[in-house]
């Protein structure tokens, strides 16, 4: 008889071997064979033949069949194969890739590697299980409403209930705890975490601020006062999402020339026309009621920030209005005023960018966009198709950590509205605000930073990394997909790829033709640009709101996650005293503290970009592109590890190094 023989390797993590009873069945294009027993404990690789009752080969294979039978005793045996690797009598080999916990007793069927559009799928067999996979993924992936206006996320009660597939390995699962809770024994500082009185000196803040400290974090305490700071966190810290060049001054904000210092002695409407003036505007914020902590009204505002590129190419600041509605009790400030009252200006709008940041930039427009895309993904496109294997390394832990994020971040109990200002009712419409204005050109970087007008701003290394970042997924994703896609019609005839598509648009953006977001793709140029999106986003945008938010921002009064006196509504008033009073109390303040640590803290399973341990594709194009990748993103980041030993301030968020194939953290 015709014998097959294989090798089925179990995963290298812990807990994924199984002492379960294994069974094996392969089905080919010409007939299938008998169901095989395999030996009892699934070592890292078992060696097994296989044979099969006919005179001939059963033909090419299409697919296996695993089944994981508990023995006499239970319980049932978790078990994480790899793949299975099979040589035919002809010599023939044939890969196949599984990559999940197989939990249950129930009959898996798993593909034949070599990637398959679905017009091409014409074998019965082959035809008849991509239908039944994709049956079965749209019941495990279904659409869910969190809150009206914003995009939608999975369908699940708990974490608990995502498919074995995408939660957490028992080593992140060991690793993470998110809470405030963990953050704070591992901050050493639980024993402040019920203390709901005002600090006493910015002396005593830093008496806290000891433990976990990095370089940067050091640099930000020591200089945090500094106009220089203050304008350099625009462009290369944790939001370099709101500033923009200003060539007309908004109608609600009446500066005159007469009213700023610009280094160079020319005017305001001379630097605009020079493209020297930005305007970082927080309309998102405006007329919102702010939260309570601690039982206490906080305070929170709709800043504008003037700033000014110098002969020196530093960005400064030379203008703050606290409110969008120009007043009397609304004054502009300026650098010229006293130490305090541009100091307490320039605190409002460092809290006003931290809600910003944290609801828009980062939860927004990175993890509830990734989602999106995963759930899309999963739900659309079977494990046979070239863009499910491309892109499934980049959904990793996303549907989990979202999950974890909406009972224990953004929850009406959650920590997010027990020390922000932007928690409670404010929340949501901030988010609903975000959406309906998101588009798609804001999501491709360099279409983002030329609407902006920041194409030749000095020392802007978010936009000189990220355009590296994205032209290098670009070219990777080019040379997968056009090995697929030889043609336009290609593209305009994958059903499956249009609604993965379609799905975006609808569940992402809500519909919004406003937005710009493709509904359908017509080219292998579109194909190739909105995937480029969907990478950079979740790895690449990810890490650079997310990687830096412990450094800039555990030392509070740099980025106040509340503030608790309103903004003063007159100069010459304010002071050490006042300032003192209205930052957050010492609980909001340490507790914030360990939500930016646990949100910024690597674990050890991560998974760098570029980087594929689980084999999804088997033919040699595909991976000959990975390799390049790889190589390109290690030149990448050799370039920017020694561009920054010049740096005073090091960027490091988009090192390729650090960046991590997915939203995981």
């Amino acid at each position: 008889m015709p014998e097959y023989k294989g090798v089925l390797t179990t995963e290298d993590r812990l807990l994924a071997k199984t002492w379960d009873r294994i069974y094996i069945k392969l089905v080919g294009t010409d007939g299938e064979s008998q169901r095989k027993a395999l030996s009892r404990g699934s070592y890292p690789e078992s060696v097994f033949k296989v044979k099969v009752d006919h005179n001939n080969s059963i033909g090419k294979l299409v697919l296996i069949e695993l089944e994981k039978k508990t023995g006499l005793l239970p319980p049932q045996d978790s078990w994480f194969p790899a793949k299975v690797e099979l040589k035919s009598p002809e010599g023939e080999t044939f890969h196949f890739p599984i990559h999940r916990w197989i939990t249950d007793d129930e009959v898996h069927q798993f593909r034949e590697a070599t990637a398959c559009l679905v017009f091409d799928d014409s074998h019965p067999l082959a035809s008849q299980s991509r239908t039944e996979e994709l049956k079965q993924r749209k019941k495990q992936y279904r659409w869910s409403i969190y809150a009206e206006g914003i995009p939608h996320c999975m369908k699940i009660d708990f974490f608990h209930g995502l498919p074995d597939e995408v939660q957490f390995s028992y080593t992140k699962q060991a690793e993470f705890g998110f809470t405030a809770i963990q953050g704070l024994i591992e901050l050493k500082l639980d024993g402040l975490a019920a203390r709901k009185e005002k600090w006493t000196s910015i002396d005593a803040i830093g008496k806290v601020f000891r433990h976990k400290q990095t370089a940067l974090s050091e640099y930000v305490q020591q200089n945090w006062k500094k106009d220089s700071l203050f304008g350099y966190q625009f462009l290369n810290g944790v939001n370099p999402m709101v500033i923009r060049r200003c060539s007309v001054l908004p109608e609600n904000f009446q500066v005159t020339d007469q009213m700023v210092f610009l280094r160079g002695g020319r005017s305001l409407t001379k630097e605009m026309q020079s493209g020297n003036i930005f305007l970082c505007d927080y309309k998102l914020l405006d007329g919102l009621k702010a939260n309570k902590v601690n039982g206490k009204q906080q305070y929170l505002m709709a800043p504008l920030v003037l700033l000014h590129k110098t002969p020196e190419d530093q960005l400064m600041p030379i203008a703050i209005q606290l409110k969008q509605e120009p007043s009397e009790d609304n004054p502009i400030f300026f650098p010229t005023d006293s130490e305090y009252d541009w100091l307490l200006a320039k605190m409002f709008v460092r809290s006003a960018d931290f809600q910003d940041h944290q609801l828009n930039s980062h939860l927004l427009r990175t993890h509830l966009l990734a989602e999106v895309f995963s759930v899309s993904l999963l739900g659309n496109l079977p494990m046979v198709h070239p863009l499910y294997k491309l892109l499934v390394p980049h959904t990793r832990y996303t549907l989990q950590i979202n999950a974890l994020a909406r009972n224990l971040l953004i929850s009406e109990s959650g920590i997010f509205n027990t020390i922000t200002s932007s928690g409670g009712e404010a929340l949501q419409k901030i988010l609903q605000r975000a959406t309906s204005s998101m588009t798609y050109t804001s999501l491709c970087i360099r279409d983002d930073i030329k609407e902006r007008g920041l194409e030749s701003v000095p020392d802007f290394y978010y936009r000189e990394d990220g355009f590296q970042m994205w032209d290098i997924i670009n070219r990777f994703v080019q040379g997968v997909l056009g090995y697929y896609y030889k043609e336009d019609s290609d593209v305009q005839r994958d059903t499956e790829l249009q609604t993965w598509v379609l799905g975006i648009f609808v569940h992402g953006f809500l519909s919004r033709p406003e937005s710009g977001m493709p509904q359908k793709l017509n080219t292998v140029a579109e194909l190739v640009k909105f995937v480029t999106m969907v990478i950079f986003t979740g790895s690449s945008q990810h890490a650079a709101v997310n990687n830096g938010q412990f450094e800039y921002g555990s030392w509070m009064p740099n980025t106040p996650t509340t503030l608790q006196r309103p903004p003063p509504t007159s100069k010459g008033t304010a002071d050490e005293s006042s300032l003192l009073e209205t930052l957050p109390d010492v609980n909001a303040t340490v507790n914030g503290m360990a939500v930016m640590y646990l949100l910024s803290k690597q674990s050890s399973d991560f998974v760098p970009l570029g980087h594929y341990p689980e084999e999804y594709f088997s033919e040699r194009v595909p991976h000959q592109h990975m390799q390049l990748f790889k190589g390109e993103l290690g030149l990448l980041s050799s370039k920017i590890e020694a561009r920054n030993l010049g740096l005073i301030i090091p960027y490091t968020f988009l090192d390729p190094a650090l960046l991590e194939n997915s939203v995981a953290i």
